[in-house]
């Protein structure tokens, strides 16, 4: 396949129904794999973020005043484009951010589903009546907050900001949608793809990297935001937006624990042990089960399964249907992996496992890690307690139920959590004490479209992926009438 054809052709801001030229000019965005210049993208500033923010001010009124269920049509419409182009766009994710196809092919299809679920609750967005008494009406509606802005992640570009658009906009919100910096290339192909389909300002897409990030948290005109990143990101957008008192919603990192009890039926916990680390995109995801707590009993066992189950991810080419592992989305983030493998050594962590760049010749232009695990690993160190965002699994060993919980929740973190047991009542009592807004029970890694994901402490503020986040999308207002 000639890459190059599948490039978009239209690399500029998308609001107002029309493709604008960057004020703020235009920066090269990169193959991760071969470090290949795949060609400039605009670089939006403080002007261009008012412009846009202006035309979806404009679009609001008219959007939010069509029924419900016209809303839905449009956005049913928007997931068949998103169907039957899924491919194209996972191929140009694999290009830009690094992930494989064999994976990315899946996230336009995802980003689908959840846009047709969130069409289908358009008329569930209502108000309640509350008993008053004779001559007296009292009720609620659900009113659009009006320009909302979201800000999405670069491990999944495509499965994000298609998806994080339907919530506002099955609301009655037009949205400012703002890709990843380091891959926004599939958001281009989308709004190619799309341009037309929606009435003007609606759907905005806005590029950049820190300056659009702050000048849509800033813009006294969008009233509701939402972030996927970092911690220091989330708590960065916090404050800027505290001035104003935005309406905020942040799913940010996590620490995650995956935990086997002796009991545990092995044969399916020892692959979820690996699978959980989400290896094929390198580990960076935020509900990596990057912390294994495995007891003492079973120990051995388990880290002898690893050490097969490991040998499925090898790095190559993530354009390559073949490939189960892909690269790393930078080389600011490959050195910020690599030196945490050291850190790692140096606290006193067993390298069993990877630890270094892949000694493929097709790979050494790219930014490539091999899959890493490390046993002797406390809670003290550095590399169980900070979120790397890349492929290192860190293995404790534990003999005393209590203790061990205390270690899985003294992260700052509380994001996902993954348990491993036969006993019921042990997996309800851990499920009640792990301090994670997710948790699976002889399971690991799926998100499942109706059900609300969000962490607990410093992972994040608020739920998406559920009738949480459609509702968040709007303000209750209360309405008291003498008849």
């Amino acid at each position: 396949m000639n890459h190059q054809n599948l490039l978009p052709k239209k690399r500029d801001l998308y609001y107002g129904g029309a493709w604008h030229a960057p004020k703020g000019g235009y920066l090269p965005t990169f193959n991760p794999a071969n470090s290949d210049d795949l060609g400039p993208c605009a670089e939006a500033n403080e002007e261009d973020v008012e412009l846009a923010v202006q035309a979806a001010q404009q679009a609001q009124p008219a959007w939010a005043a069509l029924k419900p269920l016209e809303r839905a049509a449009y956005l049913k419409k928007v997931a068949h484009v998103l169907r039957e182009n899924a491919f194209e766009l996972a191929m140009l994710d694999a290009l830009n951010c690094g992930n494989p196809i064999c994976e990315m092919q899946r996230d336009a299809l995802i980003a689908a589903a959840q846009i047709e679920y969130y069409a289908g609750l358009a008329t569930e967005v209502k108000g309640e009546t509350i008993p008053m008494g004779d001559g007296i009406l009292n009720y609620t509606l659900r009113q659009p907050y009006g320009v909302c802005a979201r800000i999405v992640a670069y491990n999944h570009p495509i499965m994000f900001t298609a998806a994080k658009m339907a919530a506002p906009l099955v609301t009655g919100n037009t949205v400012i949608m703002k890709p990843p910096y380091q891959s926004p290339l599939s958001s281009y192909r989308m709004m190619e793809l799309l341009d037309g389909i929606l009435p003007p300002g609606v759907l905005n897409i806005v590029t950049g990297a820190t300056t659009a990030g702050q000048s849509l948290v800033k813009h006294p005109l969008i009233h509701r935001l939402a972030l996927i990143g970092s911690v220091p990101t989330g708590r960065a957008i916090m404050k800027a937006g505290s001035d104003q008192l935005k309406h905020i919603t942040l799913e940010l990192g996590g620490k995650n624990a995956c935990i086997i009890y002796p009991d545990a039926d092995l044969s399916k916990a020892i692959p979820a042990a690996v699978n959980g680390m989400n290896f094929t995109w390198c580990g960076q995801s935020c509900g990596s089960t990057s912390r294994l707590f495995v007891h003492s009993s079973i120990y051995d066992q388990v880290l002898a399964g690893i050490s097969e189950q490991i040998k499925n991810y090898k790095p190559g080419v993530p354009t390559d249907m073949s490939t189960t592992m892909g690269s790393i989305v930078s080389k600011a983030q490959w050195e910020k992996i690599m030196g945490y493998i050291e850190i790692a050594k140096k606290d006193g962590a067993t390298l069993v496992h990877g630890g270094k760049a892949p000694s493929d010749p097709e790979l050494q232009k790219g930014w490539f890690v091999e899959p890493t695990v490390f046993t002797d690993v406390t809670q003290k160190m550095r590399i169980a307690n900070e979120e790397v965002f890349g492929p290192i699994l860190s293995v404790l060993k534990w003999d005393d139920e209590e203790s061990m919980l205390q270690d899985v929740n003294a992260v700052e973190y509380g994001l996902t959590a993954s348990i491993w047991t036969t006993n019921l009542a042990k997996a309800h009592n851990t499920a009640s004490r792990v301090q994670s807004g997710f948790v699976w029970v002889n399971h690991v890694g799926s998100h499942f479209i109706g059900t609300s994901f969000g962490g607990f402490k410093q992972s994040g503020m608020g739920r998406e992926e559920g009738f949480e986040e459609l509702i968040s999308y709007t303000q209750a207002k209360n309405v008291h009438i003498v008849l």
